[in-house]
């Protein structure tokens, strides 16, 4: 995809295969200089990039997402992997959230949920692209966004345990 950016045509696409090279070097064990100089740019470039995308080790995690089909199968794993906090709810869970609170209720409980995230340092979101654009903008903290669909999401999605697993395996590795 092409970008115009004021004099300059920019390829996105260029952009993103020398990043996708870059990180797959650096994941192989290559220092920053020596990807530097395999890819054509300069070392701080990559330090910058790194820096940007970093996620912290260890650190607490929570885990939320909806409308998921198979929510205890994730919330077994989410225990079994030692992630501290999960919310999540399937379609028919997530109306019964919302019809069965007042307006002033519902605020109050959404803010409690919102102020608790922000005690975890990272927050994995499975859902719609548009939930995970919001809660990137909600929460100061690092979020892993996982979309299970495009926005409005109507029916529960299955979201497989073990890609979930693994990422949360990364995080603690």
């Amino acid at each position: 995809m092409l970008l115009r950016i004021g004099e300059k045509i920019i390829n996105r696409q260029k952009i993103n295969q020398i990043i996708d090279e870059m990180l797959d070097l650096r994941s192989r064990g290559f220092s920053q200089q020596e990807v530097a100089n395999r890819v054509g740019i300069d070392r701080t470039v990559i330090s910058k990039l790194e820096t940007v995308g970093e996620v912290r080790k260890g650190g607490r995690v929570a885990l939320v997402g909806f409308p998921i089909e198979n929510c205890e199968e994730l919330r077994h794993m989410a225990a079994q992997e030692g992630i501290d906090y999960s919310l999540l709810m399937s379609e028919q869970e997530r109306w019964d959230f919302v019809q069965n609170k007042t307006g002033v209720g519902l605020f109050n409980t959404i803010m409690e949920i919102i102020a608790t995230l922000h005690n975890y340092d990272i927050v994995i979101i499975l859902g719609s692209n548009l939930r995970i654009k919001l809660m990137e903008t909600l929460l100061d903290k690092e979020i892993i966004g996982v979309q299970i669909g495009e926005s409005p999401i109507a029916e529960n999605k299955y979201v497989d345990p073990e890609s979930i697993r693994s990422i949360v395996r990364q995080l603690f590795a």
